[in-house]
């Protein structure tokens, strides 16, 4: 019989051994390694809007090479740690615990780099929040996550948007690319404060070099790499402010997005219509208290506990779509919103 215990004694022992070797290897303390807060940025080499990127940032100062993690070649400066994968970005589950296991350092967040398809083939710079929290289980999950799922949104979200605008108008890249925000979609899974920052819409805006370096210098700033001020920290913003909770509306929720884009505007997620479930109850739709199956509530519920969790002490506010439903499923929203005990806000609310 096989000693699980036994088992976990091994795994976990492997772990440390790991990580005691890095931090040894770098001349780092056990105390030190364990307790330091990073980064996670990672890309895959099969995306070429993933790998532009990652490739223009690391050919910035002060990189080193970094211990692999699962045979995954990492990269470190200062608190940011870079990894280069070789599968689907969206479906490499659990790369924050993962590097946690092997060098002991906690992940405060985690910043993927992908390529953005649409129908539409329009060139566009997006960053969003990920997860699939209207999904049950037994639903297919063709873009990775997992049922009833959504990560921390990374509070960066609203202001490297914002930041992302400002680089991407500076290089001459807009109005050629827009610069947009992107509902809550796909994996992969992880527990820390995720978000996606992608180029997109077709393999030869993929490849722009021009759109590489821009996304490279987002990070590079963002993260405060250079030596100026990071943006979009959360633990410096003194707490206690409004964070936006978007419902309904199409997929680059552009209600919502003309809210964030005012200066001081925390985002959390944004569920599109298609996040929100709904089913049609028919001539009793006129009907007071009227209940309305689907799994929007669930939908609403995840997106709203995941983004308390990733804005400590900040106050989630959920600013509605309103044109964007009919009478019954506005209705429908509101009263749950009451029940939960979520403020619904006016744009004025978050300025």
């Amino acid at each position: 019989m096989i000693n699980i215990r036994l088992l976990r004694h091994r795994r976990i022992t492997s772990s440390s051994f790991r990580r005691n070797n890095y931090c040894f290897i770098k001349n780092i303390s056990i105390q030190d390694c364990v307790r330091r807060m990073v980064t996670l940025i990672v890309a895959t080499t099969i995306d070429p809007a993933s790998i532009g990127p990652a490739s223009a940032l690391l050919a910035m100062p002060g990189w080193h090479p970094g211990p692999p993690i699962q045979d995954t070649p990492s990269f470190v400066n200062q608190d940011v740690r870079l990894l280069k994968h070789d599968s689907s970005i969206v479906r490499k589950d659990h790369l924050d615990t993962h590097w946690e296991e092997t060098t002991g350092e906690k992940v405060d967040e985690v910043i993927f780099l992908s390529k953005h398809t649409a129908a539409s083939n329009r060139p566009a710079l997006t960053v969003h929040p990920i997860g699939v929290p209207h999904l049950t289980e037994g639903d297919q999950l063709p873009v990775g996550g997992k049922p009833a799922w959504a990560a921390p949104p990374n509070p960066r979200v609203g202001p490297w948007f914002r930041l992302l605008k400002s680089i991407a108008d500076s290089q001459n890249l807009t109005p050629e690319f827009e610069v947009t925000l992107e509902a809550t979609h796909h994996g992969p899974v992880t527990n820390a404060p995720t978000m996606f920052v992608e180029i997109g819409s077709t393999e030869e805006y993929w490849k722009r070099q021009d759109a590489a370096q821009a996304i490279a210098l987002l990070v590079w700033e963002g993260l405060g790499l250079g030596g100026g001020d990071a943006v979009g920290d959360w633990s410096r913003s003194g707490n206690q402010q409004k964070i936006l909770l978007g419902i309904g509306g199409g997929h680059y929720v552009p209600r919502h997005m003309d809210i964030v884009r005012k200066d001081g505007v925390w985002v959390g997620h944004l569920l599109a219509g298609y996040s929100l479930p709904m089913e049609d109850p028919g001539p009793s739709k006129a009907q007071a208290n009227l209940e309305v199956g689907g799994t929007w509530k669930q939908a609403i519920r995840v997106a709203f506990d995941a983004t308390r969790a990733a804005f400590p002490q900040g106050e989630v506010v959920a600013h509605l779509d309103n044109k964007s439903f009919k009478g019954w499923q506005r209705n429908g929203i509101v009263g749950f919103l009451a029940e939960q005990n979520i403020k619904v806000g006016k744009p004025s609310d978050f300025y």
